[in-house]
């Protein structure tokens, strides 16, 4: 039995994702059509976000 390497990528919804960063929705739907958040359509109406990149909205502000 051959075993797989490839990781299997992980993909969460926009309420997923909106919970978990504290941003809206409707945020997450202007970053997308902004450009600055890659999504995933699978279908007309399931959209969905790689948490690793919804991570990288959230940016260090630094302190004096």
């Amino acid at each position: 039995m051959a075993t797989s390497t490839k990781s299997r990528r992980e993909f969460e919804s926009l309420a997923d994702a909106a919970e978990r960063t504290g941003l809206s929705i409707r945020t997450l739907r202007r970053r997308i059509a902004a450009g600055q958040l890659p999504a995933y359509r699978s279908g007309p109406r399931v959209l969905r976000v790689d948490p690793a990149d919804v991570d990288r909205l959230m940016v260090l502000v630094p302190t004096a």
